[in-house]
């Protein structure tokens, strides 16, 4: 074997990229990350180690250099799941690029986008449509002026820091219906800890199958090189997973402009210079009949995994690009695919967009679910699958999110 892999993180998006390695190479992962999380923790296709205060960066430099010393007769891909964990390397970028393989952008392109506030700002005169912000300072205690209809969307700027936090109705995203509402959300996030900007936002109306979701990958020469785009069924409806696409199907769409939308992410990550996966997350507004870009995420999605059945498998494309020095030729990928990480109950029940549940329905018996692999099978995990299912069942029957 001409390389091993090494992925820093240890929730459902480490597990999927640890499950293309074997898919593609029939190798375990290593993984490092703070805390055992079952996705990982109950796998047998990954080889596990817990570093307490990982999100330190001493730590973490210490950590990777151990681990380049224990195996650096070998190529290292380095792959991480999470924002902080890929700040710190984008950070630490010329002391480790003479170690791992790796693709980020440089730090100065992962601050503009990992910050919302700094998105919103930086991107506001790009060829890409974002909905109408507004910015509230929580260090201050200033009048909050509202120039927008509501309901509003609530959201952290710095979704680093908010992370950690833990504090009674702490929310992921907050769909606030008055100013009344508002004024005492802002206060419970403010005495829970947050210091930082909140994001107040246009809700842009419909239900979750106005929303979308595109990867890209972008080569280390900052081209494009693949780029999928698939509509969203179903959100995630519990209070701290709500953004996160549960039900998707790639290569479809209920509504008009896939074409200009793939055309213009394209070029705005050419024009950044971005490389390495980036996840855009959309919402198409009836309003205009445009896309609007709600965030970009700086990796691959916690459901990119489905761009593997599309038609790139994602490590094997780092590998291509990286190790191979491979010349990659631009691909949209347009196959058709349906991700569901819940039950067929769900779709049937909690999914609006009667044309997308047709479709869904459809193409059900060649599904994929990204933490669901038949050659990683155990009581244990088969045990929290199904726990996790039943879960869903009540998320979507008594959750925080109504699909409207």
């Amino acid at each position: 074997m001409d390389f091993i892999l090494l992925i820093v993180g240890m929730d459902a998006n480490a597990y999927y990229m640890a499950r293309c390695y074997h898919e593609k190479y029939n190798r375990k992962a290593y993984l490092i990350g703070k805390n055992p999380i079952w996705f990982t923790d109950l796998s047998k296709i990954v080889i596990t180690k817990y570093i307490e205060n990982l999100w330190e960066e001493k730590v973490f430099l210490k950590e990777l250099d151990n681990f380049y010393n224990e195996h650096k007769d070998t190529k290292i891909l380095l792959v991480a799941s999470t924002e902080n964990y890929i700040e710190l390397i984008s950070k630490n970028k010329s002391r480790l690029e003479n170690k791992f393989y790796f693709n980020y952008p440089n730090s100065d392109i992962i601050e503009s986008i990992i910050d919302k506030e700094t998105f919103y700002k930086t991107y506001s005169d790009s060829n890409l449509s974002l909905p109408n912000t507004l910015f509230y300072d929580c260090t201050k205690d200033n009048d909050i002026d509202v120039q927008l209809s509501f309901p509003v969307i609530l959201k952290a700027s710095d979704v680093i820091s908010y992370r950690r936090l833990n504090f009674e109705g702490k929310n992921k995203i907050y769909k606030i219906e008055n100013k009344e509402e508002l004024i005492n959300t802002i206060k419970i996030i403010k005495n829970g800890g947050y210091k930082k900007t909140l994001i107040i936002q246009e809700y842009i109306k419909g239900d979750d199958s106005h929303l979308f979701d595109v990867v890209i990958y972008g080569d280390k020469n900052a081209k494009v090189k693949r780029i999928s785009f698939a509509q969203i069924g179903l959100q995630e409806h519990s209070k701290d997973m709500v953004g996160n696409a549960s039900v998707l199907i790639n290569g479809f769409s209920t509504f008009p402009g896939k074409d200009k939308i793939i055309e213009d992410i394209v070029k705005f990550s050419q024009d950044i210079g971005y490389t390495g996966f980036a996840e855009y997350d959309l919402k198409y507004d009836s309003k205009d009949n445009k896309f609007k870009v709600l965030e970009i995420n700086a990796r691959q999605g916690r459901s990119s995994y489905y761009i593997t059945d599309a038609g790139c498998n994602l490590i094997e494309i780092l590998k291509r690009d990286l190790i191979d020095n491979e010349k990659l030729e631009y691909k949209v990928l347009d196959k058709e695919v349906l991700l569901s990480f819940v039950p067929k109950i769900i779709v049937k029940k909690y999914i609006l967009n009667s044309e997308f549940k047709n479709k869904a329905l459809s193409l059900w018996k060649d599904r994929i679910n990204p933490v669901k692999y038949k050659k990683d099978i155990s009581l244990k995990r088969n045990y929290m699958l199904i726990r996790r299912d039943i879960k869903y069942l009540k998320d979507f029957k008594y959750g925080y999110w109504k699909n409207n």
